[in-house]
């Protein structure tokens, strides 16, 4: 019975991870196996954003829980939460009635909300242009957080605190097949175990498990470039600083009434081509992240997108960036490309076998906001009698 658990999760990402707290929290003997060393993609590759304000209806709620599950842990564990808040800068009149939209929406949903003039914003974040700056939309609860530092962290946390949490890194599961009231697991190793349940949030890891079912899911996979400055800890930029570009393309914004006459000006025409929208973060050490660009390519031709740099979409990038603030953004120590995968027409895909197996991936660029959330009401859903 060592090798039984109520509960295996493959995959230790963000998504992953939350599902195996959950089931921990709920009492359950849970064991979560990463096929790498630590997770290495999507998780640690990204912004660190945490913004229930830039998500759609649906998937608001679940981006409530996790500012909740969030601050509850980081209160026992430090995890790299901070709660710098976001804001959302417009740069010209269509964004400046977007935001305000989204305002009222967000007073409907008694969720805090700031409108702020140009000489507010510049008191905040000194570091903008105020000839980009129209107006902005604050939000002082929203949190971000060290990508690179958040799910290690995570781990050790959800380790610590669980007796009969166990955690596998290195562990490459390539089987897993329900016989009859449990499902067998079977690792690269020729380790074996068993399982009341198997929840697999795989990421864009799709050659291993259920290949077929990815190759026609209608899974996309996403590659986003991203920058970071050389050590810049005079900059006054905290939080999460969201632009023009991301007034344009979140979700939460397309659901404004005047977002369907929104048009794109000349100037942002070849930004919006390769799906960039600027955002900026300042990390814990004083750099600054820049980014992020979207190519797309389905989920069985992955490789297609390649891992090198784009150097044309890097600089279309800064000069954006020059645009909106006044530091030297081209001071650039490294950039890097992240993937995640997403499906154009669900918001995530789920998909069970015989109510033993059951995935849970593609949740796309919002993992980090709502992956907790989402997860607490799967795993109850998975788990009830």
């Amino acid at each position: 019975m060592q090798n039984h658990f109520d509960v295996i999760v493959v995959g230790a990402g963000v998504l992953g991870t939350f599902h195996a707290y959950h089931a921990a929290r709920l009492g359950k003997k849970v064991l979560l196996t990463e096929k790498d060393q630590y997770p290495t993609q999507a998780t640690v590759r990204n912004f660190g954003q945490v913004v229930p304000s830039g998500m759609g209806s649906e998937w608001f709620n679940y981006g409530l829980k996790g500012i909740e599950t969030y601050r509850q842990i980081q209160s026992e564990f430090d995890i790299s939460i901070r709660n710098n808040g976001s804001v959302y800068i417009a740069s010209d009149d269509n964004e400046v009635q977007l935001i305000h939209e989204l305002k009222k929406v967000m007073d409907d949903r008694s969720y805090e909300a700031q409108l702020l003039s140009t000489n507010q914003c510049l008191e905040k974040w000194s570091a903008l242009d105020p000839n980009y700056c129209k107006e902005a939309l604050f939000f002082p609860q929203e949190l971000s957080a060290e990508p690179e530092t958040l799910i290690h962290r995570l781990l050790i946390y959800i380790t610590q605190k669980f007796p009969q949490f166990t955690y596998h890194p290195s562990t490459t599961i390539i089987d897993c097949e329900v016989n009859g009231d449990h499902v067998n697991v079977v690792s690269h190793l020729k380790e074996k175990f068993t399982a009341d349940h198997v929840i697999v949030c795989n990421g864009g890891e799709f050659k291993l498990l259920f290949g077929n079912f990815f190759k026609s899911s209608g899974i996309i996979i996403s590659k986003l470039q991203m920058l970071r400055t050389r050590l810049m800890p005079q900059i006054d930029l905290e939080g999460n600083i969201l632009t023009g570009l991301t007034i344009r393309r979140y979700e939460s914004f397309q659901e404004c009434p005047s977002y369907q006459l929104l048009s794109t000006p000349e100037h942002l025409t070849e930004l919006k081509k390769w799906g960039i929208h600027v955002l900026f973060k300042k990390a814990i050490d004083g750099s600054i992240i820049i980014g992020d660009s979207h190519e797309y390519a389905e989920a069985h031709q992955t490789d297609d997108l390649g891992f090198s740099q784009n150097e044309y979409i890097n600089q279309l990038m800064l000069n954006e960036a020059k645009r909106i603030v006044t530091f030297d953004v081209t001071q650039i120590a490294h950039s890097w490309s992240g993937f995640y995968p997403q499906h154009n027409e669900k918001d995530i895909v789920e998909m069970d076998i015989e109510n033993r197996i059951h995935i849970r991936t593609a949740i796309g660029g919002k993992g980090m906001t709502t992956s907790a959330g989402y997860a607490e009401e799967s795993v109850a859903k998975i788990l009830k009698p």
